[in-house]
């Protein structure tokens, strides 16, 4: 489907009398931020020798010179000494998907965040065979239409994904609609038993007991696979996956997953080395179980669904959080296959 792209210019800054400067305020979006860092994300364009030198001479916060660590608070003034064509050079105008069709359900929604049901088939980011249509930028557009968001006005927050699913993974994506609750869902995400993420798969052969799998792997960018090397290996970061046999029969099990440390491919890597891959994995999975779902179910992607969050230890501003728990019911192609295989 086409899209229809909307060009968003940066429209809350001016520029004073005084030649070559550039003046604006810090807003909510851009508090508790390194100034350097603050920079590069204003001029995305800029090369970092350009931030840096501009930092030493060029950018004064209330009136001062200060150093790159400075920590940027609501209400800071800015004022940056360049010409507006450098400005106009380095930053990056952002693109707004208005007329996207949306393709992501919604499982809950309030004033800080919204946790949306991804579908199979859609990048949650861009990547070099996808910028556009991404579920980022579906959401963003989405938080727009509805008021949620305005691009025009930010200088450098876009409502972001605290976690990520894999192209053909379907289930929950929490965004933070603001760099709030973007850094405490982040901050939870890093501490362990905060934000619990469970997957529903089916996988070839009758597992009947629970498995904790705690491996180290490393990553080959150029084929996009994982491999383990070992949990005892010097090298590579470590992943765990807790693995729950729910029913066996004909041969597969449902299982639900809990993913402890959040890799790429990690449950399905990880799965495969257990001896109990993934139906419908092409990269990681067994030859016969995909063809025998390919024949009968006509699946040709992993069958894996995030499908379950628990919320626990949540810090302001989504303390209000605390306890809840968020579904998403399984795709009904997902839910096909479950019923003929175990009911």
């Amino acid at each position: 489907m086409a899209h229809e792209v909307a060009e968003v210019l940066f429209t809350e800054v001016l520029f004073t009398e005084e030649e070559n400067m550039l003046e604006f305020m810090i807003g909510e979006n851009e508090d508790n931020q390194r100034l350097d860092k603050f920079l590069k994300k204003f001029l995305k364009g800029a090369p970092l020798s350009y931030i840096y030198k501009l930092i030493r001479k060029d950018v004064k916060v209330n009136n001062k010179r200060v150093p790159i660590e400075t920590i940027l608070v609501a209400g800071d003034e800015i004022k940056l000494y360049i010409a507006s064509e450098e400005v106009e050079t380095y930053r990056q105008k952002k693109l707004l998907y208005n007329k996207a069709k949306r393709q992501f359900g919604i499982a809950y929604e309030d004033e800080n965040l919204v946790i949306v049901e991804k579908p199979m088939g859609l990048l949650t980011h861009g990547d070099q065979t996808e910028k556009k249509n991404t579920l980022v930028n579906q959401v963003c557009g989405y938080l727009a239409e509805n008021g949620d968001y305005n691009p025009g006005r930010e200088k450098t927050f876009t409502p972001a994904a605290v976690n990520r699913l894999d192209r053909n993974t379907t289930g929950l994506v929490v965004f933070g609609k603001n760099n709030k609750t973007v850094q405490s869902l982040n901050q939870m995400i890093r501490t362990k038993n905060c934000l619990k993420k469970y997957y529903l798969s089916i996988v070839e052969g009758e597992l009947k007991t629970e498995l904790i799998l705690k491996d180290k792997m490393e990553k080959d960018s150029r084929s996009n696979t994982v491999k383990i090397v070992g949990p005892d290996s010097e090298e590579g970061k470590d992943m765990e996956t807790i693995v729950r046999p729910l029913i066996s029969r004909r041969g597969f099990t449902l299982v639900e997953i809990e993913l402890v440390t959040g890799r790429t491919h990690q449950i399905r890597v990880h799965l495969a080395e257990a001896g109990f891959p993934v139906i419908g994995d092409a990269k990681y999975g067994s030859r016969f179980a995909n063809k025998t779902v390919a024949n009968r179910y006509g699946l040709t992607t992993q069958f894996l669904h995030a499908y379950r969050l628990n919320f626990t230890k949540c810090i302001a501003p989504i303390e209000y959080m605390e306890g809840k728990e968020i579904r998403a019911d399984l795709p009904e192609k997902y839910e096909n296959i479950r019923k003929d295989l175990f009911e």
